[in-house]
């Protein structure tokens, strides 16, 4: 009886930190898309290490989807790139956050 009552345990405490990994990883991925956005909106220096760095990753994150240049919506006229990178990639950081709770919710025990 306790054998299966240690396995139990042990597999509820998998599931949780698994939950709780999978919800950081969302968070760090909408954190990346919005940073990126402001530094676009802020019209960052992109010969800048860490702002390429930021841009290069919320780039891959964007999945082709939520992309800056031809993602869900596209803009034209002055400020396109701005208005592109707020709305596809703030699109983009609150689907991350969604599907992340989501996921975390079910696999939580």
């Amino acid at each position: 009886m306790a054998d299966r009552k240690a396995v139990t345990t042990t597999g509820s405490t998998l599931r949780l930190r698994l939950a709780q990994v999978i919800w950081v990883a969302a968070v760090v991925c909408a954190l990346f898309l919005a940073v990126g956005a402001l530094l676009v909106a802020l019209d960052a220096n992109q010969d800048n290490a860490l702002v390429k760095f930021v841009l290069d990753v919320a780039g891959v994150l964007d999945l082709d989807v939520f992309s800056r240049r031809n993602g869900v919506f596209t803009f034209d006229g002055s400020d396109a790139a701005t208005k592109n990178a707020l709305t596809n990639w703030g699109l983009a950081a609150v689907a991350y956050l969604v599907v992340g709770r989501v996921l975390e919710r079910v696999i939580r025990p």
